[in-house]
């Protein structure tokens, strides 16, 4: 597609990420349009909507791949399989920030694959993406993550609760989880994407080492990953500022940005 024709944006979901997105897209990127929003409650994204400068339609879920060249889920990780389908039947571009819920549907991979469409996770929360990516067409000996967060980006996460763990009362930090991304993935699902994108980028859910820690001290969600291979050992460290949702940082909805960018950039910088 030649790089000066424009393409229409579609976002499924209008919470922190979501509205962030539509009014950086609605006051203007090279080469893209917001095009059409999908909610569930059409009535809370009204104001949101009647907000922009450029009115656009609120549609299910299902037509967004018909007004959209591009969608970006950011909506639960349950509606991810809705929304996916008929944009990659469509042939079209995914956007995918709810990426744990791709460990359970790998088979929408092969979805994009047979009809030409793609899906992109962004890198979000986490730096140095391209590095472990670029680590992986080697070989890579080991990924850990420790992920430090506030005790009140945590409440609710489904493996505290059936597990009986209770944090809203803890004076010091306290280590709420040991295991594989994709056991981190199904314990937390509106907390660690961050690792499944890490996972995705290197060996995978099941090798990818993650502990949990939640710090009534702290602010911000913070985390250190380290990577051996056979052409680099690095290690990255990076202090995420919450949104109005402490479940999300508000670099991921700039990582969607940059992504966006890069689609429709004569110059393009990173991999």
């Amino acid at each position: 597609m030649p790089i000066n024709q424009e393409l229409r944006v579609g976002i499924a979901g209008l919470g922190a990420v979501g509205k962030t997105l539509a009014r950086r897209l609605d006051d203007g990127i090279f080469g893209l349009r917001l095009a059409a929003i999908a909610v569930r409650d059409p009535a809370k994204a009204a104001d949101t909507v009647a907000a922009l400068k450029r009115p656009v339609p609120l549609v299910t879920l299902a037509e967004l791949a018909e007004h959209a060249d591009i969608v970006i889920e950011c909506a639960p990780a349950h509606l991810v399989a809705e929304i996916a389908e008929p944009v990659l039947r469509a042939g079209k571009t995914l956007i995918v920030l709810s990426c744990g819920a791709l460990l359970d549907r790998m088979d929408l991979v092969d979805l994009a694959r047979e009809h030409g469409g793609q899906i992109i996770v962004p890198t979000g929360a986490l730096l140095g993406l391209d590095a472990v990516t670029a680590a992986g067409e080697g070989t890579i000996h080991s990924v850990r993550m420790i992920t430090r967060k506030p005790v009140r980006g945590l409440l609710g996460a489904p493996y505290l609760v059936d597990n009986n763990i209770r944090i809203e009362d803890v004076v010091e930090p306290i280590r709420v989880f040991s295991g594989s991304a994709r056991e981190a993935a199904k314990g937390f699902p509106a907390n660690l994407n961050v690792v499944v994108a890490l996972a995705l980028a290197g060996v995978g859910p099941d090798d990818t080492q993650l502990e949990i820690w939640a710090d009534p001290e702290l602010t911000r969600n913070t985390h250190l990953i380290e990577v051996d291979s056979d052409a680099a050992s690095f290690s990255m460290s990076i202090q995420n500022i919450p949104t109005e949702n402490p479940k999300t940082g508000r670099i991921t909805a700039q990582s969607v940005l940059a992504a966006l960018r890069k689609v429709r950039s004569p110059l393009r910088v990173g991999t």
